[in-house]
């Protein structure tokens, strides 16, 4: 049984740290969504995921597993009238990957977005990522031909290991009784 939270201020910590173990490091090369071969350092930290949690029209959803107090899995949300819901750092703990999880977490931002009268939800992936672009369009998400220049060299978001990156925008239209 997977149980869903709204995140406060006291799991910064704890989300920054299953973050940065997803994303970046050789742990993360234990699943298989890492970026650990694109960017070094971290991903994010406690102090900019508080200030997320406290900033108007943002959520983060945290994830457990049975009665376990260790957060499994967690998603960013960005409420962005008058119709999308923004997800980003949509993240499963590594040794979790591949159980169903993500699909889990999907739908729970589906749910969350229709609970708000939403109609779409977007995302951006670096599109050199192939296997997690393939995750997402395996679930009905569409390249919106829509880009963005990676953060400029920040290391609160990480440190390029390749030139050139950027995000691509994918979104999807949903409404209620959708199968996943």
């Amino acid at each position: 049984m997977i149980r869903f939270e709204t995140a406060t201020k006291f799991n910064a910590q704890e989300i920054a740290n299953l973050v940065n173990s997803a994303y970046r490091g050789e742990y993360s090369k234990q699943g298989w969504t890492t970026e650990a071969s694109l960017l070094g350092g971290q991903r994010t930290d406690a102090e900019t995921l508080q200030k997320l949690i406290d900033s108007p029209l943002n959520q983060i959803e945290i994830a457990y597993q049975g009665e376990s107090q260790s957060i499994i899995a967690s998603v960013h949300l960005i409420q962005e009238l008058p119709d999308t819901l923004y997800f980003g750092m949509l993240t499963v703990e590594p040794k979790a990957q591949a159980k169903g999880m993500g699909k889990i977490l999907l739908k729970h931002v589906e749910n969350i977005a229709l609970g708000y009268g939403l109609k779409r939800i977007r995302f951006t992936v670096i599109p050199s990522r192939t296997e997690l672009v393939a995750f997402y369009e395996r679930r009905g998400f569409k390249a919106t031909g829509n880009s963005e220049p990676f953060p400029e060299q920040d290391p609160k978001f990480g440190m390029p290991k390749v030139e050139g990156l950027i995000l691509l925008e994918y979104d999807k239209l949903i409404q209620a009784n959708e199968p996943s």
